[in-house]
């Protein structure tokens, strides 16, 4: 199975200008909360966020950077962001396929939220070292997936997190910070320290 492409996301945003209820699900609000309050450091100066949809968390994160760059790897949805986010100058969103794009700027936030398991695992180390090699030492990289399986997604959210951990820990470029675990999400915080 390879990585899911953008069609993928495009014929899903065909279906629903909100597949996954970010707009109004219970659940999504609690996570987002979760999302925010598991940053330990009350101010970003550039955030990365990758992943993010019609905007929902976006417009949580603008409180909390100067600078944040949100990106999908569809442009559906990034109509509805940019409608969304009109009104925050702070906000840039693109288009951007991770791994094989990659924005070229160190950023002292990077945010993989319910993305990393659409990847096979190849593809999921690249962007894990890009994400790495472009975040700033002592910049924080925060990732919340759903942890259920789903039979078309090529990796599991534990999968995914569990990738990050193998970069964690002494002589590693990452250190663990703190982590949480819902019945269908996980969370973990990573700070980068070499």
């Amino acid at each position: 199975m390879p990585s899911l492409p953008t069609t993928y996301f495009d014929d899903v945003y065909r279906a629903s200008n909100d597949p996954w209820s970010f707009e109004t699900s219970p659940y999504e609000k609690a996570k987002y909360e979760a999302t925010l309050a598991a940053l330990s450091k009350n101010h970003y100066r550039n955030a990365f966020e990758i992943g993010c949809s019609i905007g929902v968390l976006s417009e949580m994160l603008t409180q909390r950077c100067d600078k944040l760059l949100a990106v999908d790897a569809s442009e559906l949805p990034l109509e509805t962001a940019r409608k969304r986010l009109a009104a925050y100058p702070q906000v840039t969103i693109r288009q951007m396929a991770i791994p094989n794009e990659f924005p070229d700027q160190q950023f002292d936030l990077i945010l993989l939220s319910e993305v990393g398991y659409y990847l096979v695992l190849d593809d999921l180390k690249r962007a894990r070292q890009l994400m790495i090699d472009h975040l700033e030492i002592g910049g924080h990289l925060l990732l919340v997936h759903w942890t259920p399986f789903v039979h078309d997604y090529p990796l599991t959210g534990d999968q995914v997190h569990e990738q990050f951990m193998e970069a964690a820990g002494e002589g590693k470029p990452l250190t663990h910070l703190s982590g949480q675990r819902t019945d269908k999400y996980r969370l973990d915080l990573f700070s980068r320290d070499q």
